[in-house]
């Protein structure tokens, strides 16, 4: 029913910048939370940023040095991701909550990295 793909990971070099985007299809979709989670190898998928009833949640690994911002009219979430660390690489996950339930994409994998 619904189809969420992200894209935009890569490898950058640390204090290098990456824009993820992610995009929600499906008919009859109603979206009321869009984020971002990371997983890194043997560790937990956790929060990065979401957008849920116009708030903005980050997690404090990376306020101030990532960005979410969502184009509705595209059912389109985006994170811009400055001043990247070695330890913000893992897989990046867009979470999308919808009238449908709550969906995940395939993940993006980003590498930051000297």
């Amino acid at each position: 029913q619904v189809q969420v793909v992200e894209s935009g990971g890569g490898s950058v070099q640390p204090g290098g910048s990456l824009r993820l985007s992610c995009s929600a299809s499906g008919s009859m979709l109603s979206i009321y939370l869009m984020g971002w989670y990371r997983q890194a190898p043997g560790k937990q998928r956790d929060l990065v940023a979401d957008v849920t009833d116009g708030r903005i949640n980050y997690a404090d690994s990376v306020n101030g040095r990532f960005t979410i911002s969502r184009d509705n009219a595209k059912n389109t979430v985006y994170l811009q991701m400055n001043s990247l660390k070695p330890e913000d690489t893992a897989v990046y996950f867009c979470k999308v909550g919808t009238n449908w339930g709550i969906f995940w994409g395939q993940g993006t994998q980003v590498t930051v990295s000297s």
